[in-house]
């Protein structure tokens, strides 16, 4: 017998949860300006992720590491003034809490006050834990990250899948057990096995959402620019392509061009 499922006017880390309970699978995507942002709130998105991935496809570096606290907050500013019911999750940027955790709640406390976001996401288990801990006794709803974490890349190598040894997926798993016990709303996994996956989301109550972590978890997350199709250089396995709008861009750009050049715009429709 199927459960209807609630319509929830807002977003919130309880609803989340009980979309967990409930087996509702739980939908996420990037987003970092208030035009995107609103499109993605208005399709129904439960979570927009203001990642710090925007220093790859909106600055064009090669990692996630350069971009900064303003710059996060920047984004996350803009998303924040487009979304009327989704969730927005804004990433900590790398060097903003690593290390110290009184520096890891300054880091929070100025994205939340300055941007509106309403959680935010950390990469890594017990290394993290005293900044993560320090963030969420302030109040600050925390989501983790686990898996290939990107913050990371130098350490890896590489970005191939995580967790495939035994030792690094036991440890995967007690960092999941950990974040939950010490207060996390949910964990992202990225690009690890599908098993295993699917046995961090059954063995904690809390949202696990995947990308590249197959389809046994509470929910999904992709970068927006992937799967809109306007990044054709990246074709990693687990992204499903919605549409294709470097082509369609590309090709409107380049008639826009031709009628512009031709003196066919505008035409005497077009002006006043």
């Amino acid at each position: 017998m199927s459960v209807a499922k609630k319509d929830y006017k807002r977003i919130t880390t309880k609803s989340l949860i009980e979309m967990k309970a409930h087996g509702e699978k739980i939908s996420m995507l990037t987003a970092y300006d208030y035009t995107m942002a609103k499109i993605v709130d208005t399709a129904g998105v439960d979570v927009i992720l203001v990642g710090d991935s925007a220093s790859n496809v909106m600055a064009g570096h090669e990692t996630t590491l350069p971009i900064t606290l303003d710059q996060m907050i920047y984004h996350a500013s803009s998303v924040v003034r487009a979304i009327s019911r989704s969730l927005v999750v804004v990433d900590l940027p790398f060097g903003s809490y690593q290390s110290d955790p009184k520096e890891a709640l300054r880091s929070a406390i100025r994205i939340m006050k300055e941007s509106g976001a309403h959680a935010l996401k950390l990469e890594g288990g017990s290394e993290i834990k005293e900044s993560v801990k320090r963030i969420l006794h302030a109040g600050i709803p925390v989501m983790g990250h686990l898996g290939l974490t990107p913050q990371s890349i130098y350490k890896f190598g590489s970005y191939t899948v995580r967790a495939k040894e035994d030792e690094e997926a036991e440890k995967l798993m007690e960092d999941a057990k950990l974040l939950e016990k010490i207060g996390c709303f949910g964990i992202v996994l990225e690009k690890i096995p599908a098993d295993l996956a699917q046995r961090v989301a059954e063995s904690v109550s809390i949202p696990i959402i995947g990308i590249g972590a197959g389809g046994g978890v509470d929910g999904q997350v992709l970068v927006i620019h992937d799967m809109l199709g306007m990044n054709n250089e990246f074709s990693p396995r687990f992204l499903r392509r919605y549409m294709n709008l470097y082509e369609g861009m590309t090709t409107a750009i380049g008639q826009y061009v031709t009628d512009v050049k031709s003196k066919d715009f505008p035409n005497a429709n077009e002006q006043y």
